[in-house]
């Protein structure tokens, strides 16, 4: 049974998103993991993931190894105490901690493969359910946006704990993507924002705010077909993350580079400290900006077009 996941950028809202603000992420289908299980003639269950050096018997890895958690998490649901013998194949082009969710992409991949190859394929809000509790063992307090976005495979207009909103986008756009390759850690910068919530709490639930309006403004122009306007809605956000203490020099150089080479907008994506950068560009530029991003120091570029 195979199955696959797309991987997922931020548009707007993170970090707010974490202190129940909106955010909107979209997935991006450019970059993929796809999961293969087979029945296997060997006892045990056996992994085999090259993207994260991973080659190991379920029952050698600790209880909370992300991987083995979701193989365990299918098991229990389905009370199987004796499973069967399986070889699982994990192969992914995500960039792992570069914040375009390739966590929640192995987690949702691996549900389907896995729960399908059982005869007992999982519902959509299943495995979102279950991808996010993995979630919590990659990021500590994850805003659930990775797994959502990634399941449904849809925009998605996420405030947490409250029901999922997907959207329809009123004209296609074109994100460029950018990585500084510096692995962006996720549960180190919440932990960070969480505490300069708790020391400077009216002046960060202001910025926190700010955020808000701007997801909500950002929403309304994409539906309506005028995903132009987020350009500076982008750069309103990136400013608020950078007092969020979430970028970087290698971040800030990346968005200044976008800007010099045509981009309608630009900012971080996803936690910050490293990881990845978006630029909105009109679509007869992205390579252009593309080229500038690696010029400037990114290590690979990514052109998508959100529909």
């Amino acid at each position: 049974m195979k199955a696959s996941a797309p991987g997922k950028i931020i548009l707007l809202g993170e970090h707010a998103a974490v202190y129940n603000r909106p955010a909107l992420a979209v997935p991006v289908t450019q970059v993929h993991v796809d999961v293969e299980v087979l029945d296997s003639s060997r006892e045990g269950i056996w992994i085999h993931a090259p993207v994260i050096d991973l080659h190991a018997e379920l029952g050698s890895l600790p209880p909370n190894h992300p991987v083995g958690s979701v193989i365990r998490k299918v098991f229990q649901r389905f009370g199987l105490s004796t499973p069967p013998a399986l070889d699982i194949s994990i192969q992914s082009t995500i960039p792992v901690a570069a914040g375009l969710g390739s966590g929640a992409a192995v987690s949702v991949a691996l549900l389907r493969a896995l729960s399908g190859h059982l005869g007992q394929p999982l519902a959509d809000d299943d495995v979102n359910q279950l991808s996010y509790e993995v979630e919590k063992l990659h990021h500590g307090t994850p805003s659930g946006i990775d797994n959502t976005v990634i399941t449904y495979a849809r925009p998605v207009y996420f405030i947490k704990g409250k029901p999922l909103e997907t959207f329809k986008v009123g004209k296609p756009f074109t994100i460029v993507i950018g990585d500084t390759g510096i692995p962006a850690p996720t549960r180190t910068a919440v932990a960070d924002v969480r505490r300069l919530w708790v020391r400077e709490q009216y002046a960060i639930e202001s910025i926190f705010n700010e955020i808000s309006q701007i997801s909500l403004v950002g929403r309304s122009f994409i539906e309506s077909g005028r995903p132009e306007l987020l350009g500076e809605l982008m750069d309103q956000n990136h400013e608020y993350l950078q007092a969020l203490t979430v970028s970087c020099p290698e971040l800030d150089q990346l968005v200044d580079a976008a800007h010099e080479a045509g981009a309608l907008g630009a900012k971080l994506s996803g936690s910050g400290r490293g990881g990845n950068m978006i630029a909105l560009v009109d679509q007869p530029r992205a390579e252009s900006v593309a080229e500038a991003l690696l010029s400037a120091g990114a290590k690979r570029t990514i052109i998508t077009e959100i529909k």
